[in-house]
């Protein structure tokens, strides 16, 4: 919205800063940071008052969990989706259909995040909505907006998957490339649920990953620095940074609110739509592969639930004492605190190796 002063700049030179995509990416972050700093609260109290005795807690899970987070309100992804597409709408070119179809991939992750947290605080139970009929959903509306993505995207490299660290490496999915950006995006949301289980340990990882594809998407949509560093031009990706901002501010407010002891959880609400959404950035600016490296720690928590139930299906035993495999180290002796502060380091650690990639080729 606040993009279209821009054009004032014509006349008036003070409003050329709104042409400006790093402006309006640190003006998203403000603007939603603010937002949920302000309305937090009341959302949070609202949220106690309605669900009464809170997000239920996994009775198999650390002993400890029973006694520190029993009543905690979940569903906070309410206020980091709120405060990311409020700020998103006022400081994008809503004229950028990828922006658009971001949005819409994270809004409707978000809606079906919030019916399974609505289930699991109306039962009292972990068990939401039924994963099958979950992931199908999920599948089609991510399947839907690869196949928008495709149809916008520069012809010549619409259906490719281009591959890091190797200069003009390509391959063309042809049709495949909407089955492939589908499972990216449904694949990017459920590892994002599946980490999120202590105070703070999906919400930070997540922001950095914004971080990372911001600059990505910047470097991607700008041909100049595309052309410098011998990557891909896709024109328009440049305006999903003001998106990644704005998904940094609001995580920067939730995190307020969800540092330990959490005052609220961001629940399927959140980490659906915030994993929803980064790996359709990622299928938008054809660095999929670069998401597994940069979002390497939720790689890691789902392979970890895969080998598990795989593991105990075939043999009958447990690979880990409790997956993801952050409870895993809980049940092996170590705090919470250690918990979520060395998956932040191993976060940061990945993102740097997938930042890499822009100039090792």
């Amino acid at each position: 919205m606040l993009y279209f002063l821009g054009q004032l700049g014509d006349t008036l030179t003070a409003f050329n800063v709104f042409r400006y995509t790093t402006f309006r990416t640190a003006g998203a972050v403000v603007t939603a940071l603010f937002f949920v700093l302000v309305f937090g609260p009341g959302i949070i109290s609202l949220l106690r008052v309605k669900q009464g005795r809170g997000q239920p807690i996994r009775e198999d899970g650390p002993q400890g969990h029973l006694l520190t987070k029993k009543g905690t309100p979940t569903m906070g992804g309410i206020m980091i989706l709120a405060g990311a597409v409020i700020s998103t709408l006022l400081w994008s070119n809503l004229g950028n259909g990828y922006v658009w179809v971001v949005l819409a991939v994270t809004v409707s992750f978000g809606a079906i995040g919030l019916y399974d947290d609505y289930l699991k605080v109306k039962r009292m139970s972990h068990k939401g909505f039924g994963g099958r009929q979950r992931l199908a959903l999920e599948a089609i509306i991510a399947a839907m907006a690869c196949y928008a993505i495709s149809v916008m995207s520069d012809p010549a490299i619409a259906t490719s998957l281009l591959f890091p660290f190797v200069k003009g490496l390509a391959l063309d999915l042809g049709i495949f490339f909407v089955i492939f950006g589908a499972f990216v995006i449904v694949a990017a949301g459920n590892s994002v649920n599946l980490t999120d289980g202590l105070d703070g340990l999906a919400i930070v990882p997540v922001m950095i990953a914004a971080g990372c594809f911001g600059l990505i998407a910047y470097l991607v949509g700008n041909q100049t620095f595309a052309d410098y560093l011998f990557i891909n031009f896709v024109p328009g990706t440049g305006e999903l940074a003001v998106v990644c901002g704005a998904l940094i501010g609001a995580g920067l407010g939730f995190l307020w609110f969800n540092a330990p002891p959490a005052q609220i959880f961001m629940g399927d609400t959140g980490s659906l739509a915030l994993g929803g959404g980064l790996g359709a950035i990622a299928v938008a600016t054809k660095h999929e592969i670069v998401l597994a490296i940069i979002g390497g720690l939720f790689v890691l928590e789902t392979v970890s639930v895969i080998v598990q139930v795989v593991s105990f299906r075939l043999t009958g035993k447990r690979v880990f004492k409790m997956a993801p495999i952050h409870h895993h180290f809980e049940h092996m002796g170590w705090t919470e605190s250690q918990v979520v502060i060395r998956f932040w380091i191993i976060a940061f650690v990945l993102a740097l190796i997938g930042l890499s990639s822009l100039k090792l080729r």
